[in-house]
């Protein structure tokens, strides 16, 4: 089965060409089914970083790559654009939606802009959009992965990062969850960890991970870490369901990226959730 490949944070205006070029070669050689980019898609807002992002998004060749905006998409000096056009150069190259959702057999894949004007980095998430995403996870076949993208996370793993939280993430959770929501994707602190929000969380009815990915091909690293992304994998064989998440970072002796960690996350049977 083809996978569906996680990108995040690329900050383009820092990004480093061989790191680029490596990621090029791994989602070409993939094939994936989806790729998705949560977010921080350039690091100053500017037209040329997003022309650049767009380069790269077309030169993976993959049929559907879905896209959010982060923090960083919005202008931060341009008080005037910030205020009045926010993403006037997001939808410039990547078009008007900024909350797309992808569908096929196996999937369904739903996309949040969890960014804000009057916010410097942090997200949010409203009662409405928590609302419309529960609506169109309980239209989800039993057998579909169900995913939700934001850019900041609903879960750390390092008290330091307790304040990059999006803002309204409990509420999130808990109705995602008893909606049918599978997996929560993420970025933003550039740390890629798998987290069990039903071991975090009570009264959660269901088994649902958040999946955060680090930064794809920035030079802006988290100290000890790689530039990585995500390739989850995914599968129904006798009304069970199995997925598993495989970190890839890049090598930059060999100039490549190899897989570095893999989790597998059980899931409930395949039942239907309405």
């Amino acid at each position: 089965m083809k996978p569906l490949i996680h990108i995040s944070d690329p900050h383009f205006g820092t990004e480093q060409p061989p790191v680029v070029e490596a990621l090029v070669h791994l989602v070409q050689d993939e094939a994936p089914e989806l790729v998705v980019l949560s977010g921080d898609i350039t690091q100053r807002a500017r037209r040329s970083q997003f022309r650049s992002a767009k380069t790269f998004t077309d030169r993976l060749g993959v049929s559907a790559v879905l896209v959010i905006p982060g923090n960083h998409d919005i202008p931060l000096f341009n008080f005037l654009a910030r205020f009045f056009d926010p993403y006037g150069n997001y939808r410039r190259e990547f078009g008007n939606d900024l909350e797309p959702i992808f569908e096929s057999a196996r999937l369904l894949a739903i996309a949040l802009n969890t960014t804000r004007r009057y916010r410097h980095t942090d997200g949010e998430v409203s009662k409405a959009q928590i609302e419309r995403v529960a609506s169109r996870l309980e239209m989800a076949s039993a057998n579909q992965l169900r995913i939700v993208i934001t850019h900041q996370p609903v879960c750390v793993i390092q008290v330091k990062d307790e304040t990059n939280l999006l803002h309204g993430y409990e509420a999130a959770v808990h109705r995602w969850a008893a909606a049918g929501a599978d997996l929560i994707l993420g970025g933003h602190i550039h740390l890629p960890y798998v987290c069990p929000l039903h071991e975090r969380y009570v009264g959660l009815r269901r088994r649902v991970w958040a999946v955060q990915a680090g930064t794809a091909v920035s030079r802006r690293v988290r100290h000890g870490g790689s530039n990585s992304i995500n390739m989850i994998r995914y599968e129904v064989s006798q009304r069970q369901r199995y997925c598993t998440v495989e970190r890839w970072d890049y090598s930059a002796p060999t100039q490549r990226f190899v897989r570095a960690a893999i989790d597998a996350l059980p899931f409930d049977a395949s039942v239907d959730t309405g």
